[in-house]
């Protein structure tokens, strides 16, 4: 009878871990949104069949997920291919902003980055003229952050035999960035921006920036999203253009941290509670890339007084593993 009660066990723990498993979330280069007493996720959706573009999901808890009650369409779509937006594949690396009571979704499409707008934080977002922000070079990974000061400014990707991040000033007005401030933030220059597991060209990507106490804090992933050492690291510097000093505990988010291999290019936000916490995908599993599973993990922010900026990590016992709400 005891054998029978432990094989009873371990089956329904087998079978719920699988049924759980199938709830999953499988946005990859993923960002957060957070608004009233809600949450709201959105990302690349891979090879996970639909329209192209970008779905949304919300919660009240950052555990259970679901389309949210209020939306249009039956699948959460704010940005659809086609609907007067530019793209037309490889819609990747959402992110949003809200300003002066109208929300915009950056992306990238066809390798270029776009940005669309919207009256409502469900969308549909579209574009008054159609087209990519700076179609002068292949950019993508884009992320618009706004000074204290009112300025905005766009941290992309471009492609230099190698995956590099570049800022510039960004005009909301016209949607266009000012080349003439464009400018690289810095160079792969430390063992964990490129393990031997995965060999590829110099990669850095996935921004985002904040500002606290008059000093820029930018993270960002590196190494090929392909690598189980796909991790995230930050730098800080006295300016939105560097230069960047790279923090020295880097990388803050890695398999050997989270758990989970190919831990990388994800969004950091304020939670409802107060408690800050980080976005991010991880491979399928120990063998597999696509499609990509969502994670969140707190983040500990602290004030290194003799520094004069904050340090962070993240509490790796802590992953939460969102899931789609049970129908």
């Amino acid at each position: 009878m005891k054998s029978i009660l432990i094989y009873s066990i371990l089956l329904f723990s087998a079978l719920h871990a699988s049924a759980q498993a199938k709830r999953e979330i499988f946005f990859a280069d993923v960002t957060m949104y957070v608004e009233g007493d809600k949450y709201y996720l959105t990302g690349s959706k891979g090879g996970s069949g639909g329209p192209q573009g970008f779905a949304f999901l919300e919660s009240k808890d950052l555990k259970t997920w679901a389309v949210p009650a209020r939306s249009n369409d039956s699948l959460g779509m704010i940005l659809t291919k086609g609907d007067h937006t530019f793209g037309t594949r490889g819609f990747w690396a959402p992110q949003i902003l809200k300003e002066k009571g109208t929300y915009y979704l950056t992306y990238t499409a066809d390798e270029q980055t776009a940005v669309a707008e919207s009256k409502s934080l469900l969308g549909p977002y579209r574009q008054k003229e159609v087209g990519p922000i700076d179609g002068s070079e292949k950019n993508i990974d884009s992320y618009i952050f706004k000074d204290t000061d009112g300025k905005h400014y766009l941290y992309c990707v471009r492609f230099d035999k190698g995956n590099y991040l570049y800022v510039a000033e960004f005009d909301m007005k016209t949607g266009k960035i000012n080349p003439q401030t464009l400018k690289r933030c810095f160079d792969q220059t430390e063992p964990w921006e490129a393990t031997p597991n995965y060999k590829s060209a110099p990669i850095m990507e996935g921004p985002t920036v904040l500002k606290l106490k008059n000093k820029y804090y930018l993270f960002y992933s590196a190494n090929h999203f392909q690598n189980i050492d796909y991790a995230i690291g930050y730098a800080v510097a006295d300016s939105p253009y560097g230069p960047w000093v790279k923090y020295k505990n880097n990388p803050i988010v890695h398999r050997s941290i989270v758990g989970e291999n190919g831990s990388g290019h994800g969004d950091l936000f304020e939670g409802i509670d107060k408690q800050l916490y980080y976005v991010y995908h991880i491979h399928n599993s120990s063998d597999k890339v696509s499609p990509r599973r969502t994670r969140i993990v707190p983040v500990v922010k602290q004030w290194a007084k003799k520094a004069g900026v904050y340090t962070f990590s993240v509490k790796g016992n802590e992953v939460i593993v969102p899931v789609l709400a049970e129908k």
